[in-house]
């Protein structure tokens, strides 16, 4: 007679065969199809310090001044969709206490409007859907996920290049540990811009083509290191204008020596990654290691029942009366 194993044993092979199967597949396919940059990403950041500006009523530099920077990022989902791409569009306002609350971005004492278009696996530039500025680096607004103890490269928009910001160990922003990188930029001249003569200490002229120089006194950012969120940041930026041929600034046009995340930025940021970093835990980490454990269980306990239950079954009966009996 034919034996066969019970239903539950096969039930039980067949479903920890599943989660053995199930847990690396969420490693290998699913977690790297989780860490993608958002297309209908909608955040704003706050940096606050006190430093120095151009006055352009006063007509000269005013100093220990608050200083605040506002940067909103949000996603373009039509464009990102069409593209496969990430296009987020960024708009920064660096304002005084003269221009906030700001009833038009554009009396800011300056203010930017740029695109910013990513692969959204790699965080790597993609130059299409009409980027402005064309850009390069490792990081801008995030780094990548899966952040690692080395040197990144990080776009400067004021420089109109990349910046290297070296490991500095790691840091807690509001009680949240993350990598901490830092880095600097020396005087580089960045353009000219037409002023007056007088502005630049050359009074018998009119205008003249004024050199414009940027430096910046220090980067740090500090970032999450499995989703590459910027929990906080903090620069230093320096610029001048120097007459034409001239090695000394002439004016300081803005001077900061540490613009920083405002607290309720850092809330807002950890409080993102701390979900963020989460669910990827969970995909990348927690899921796979319970489907692997209770699926070796699951698998060896069925393997027991479907053996235990064929002996069973082949066992001979010791109370009949035997062959040899029989024919006696």
């Amino acid at each position: 007679m034919r034996r066969t194993a019970s239903p539950l044993s096969l039930i039980l092979l067949g479903l920890g065969v599943f989660l053995l199967v199930l847990a690396p597949m969420l490693v290998w396919y699913v977690e790297p199809r989780a860490a993608v940059n958002p297309i209908d990403i909608d955040t704003t950041a706050v940096y606050r310090g006190t430093g120095s500006y151009f006055d352009t009523d006063a007509v000269e530099t005013l100093h220990d001044q608050r200083i605040t920077v506002t940067q909103q990022v949000r996603g373009n989902v039509e464009d990102s969709e069409k593209s496969g791409r990430a296009v987020w569009d960024v708009t920064t306002a660096v304002d005084t206490d003269k221009s906030l609350p700001a009833a038009d971005p554009h009396d800011a004492l300056e203010f930017f409007l740029n695109r910013w278009v990513t692969d959204r696996r790699t965080n790597q530039p993609v130059h299409c859907c009409q980027e402005n500025p064309y850009f390069e680096g490792d990081s801008y607004l995030k780094f990548p996920f899966d952040v690692h103890k080395r040197s990144y490269t990080w776009w400067d928009n004021s420089l109109g290049d990349t910046v290297v910001l070296h490991y500095a160990g790691t840091r807690k922003i509001q009680g949240y540990r993350g990598y901490r990188f830092t880095g600097s930029v020396s005087p580089t001249k960045i353009g000219t811009r037409l002023v007056p003569g007088a502005i630049v200490g050359q009074q018998n002229k009119p205008q003249v083509l004024a050199e414009e120089w940027y430096s910046n006194h220090g980067v740090q950012l500090v970032v999450d290191q499995r989703t590459g969120r910027v929990l906080y940041a903090q620069v230093g930026p320096r610029r001048t204008l120097r007459a034409p041929g001239s090695a000394k600034d002439a004016v300081v046009l803005l001077d900061s020596r540490k613009l920083a995340f405002t607290t309720a930025t850092q809330k807002d940021q950890v409080k993102q990654a701390k979900t963020e970093s989460g669910r990827l835990r969970m995909v990348g980490r927690t899921l796979p290691v319970g489907a692997a454990v209770a699926g070796f269980v699951l698998a060896a306990v069925g393997v027991v029942l479907v053996v235990r239950g064929r002996k069973g079954r082949h066992r001979p009966d010791k109370g009949g009366t035997s062959p040899a009996q029989l024919t006696k």
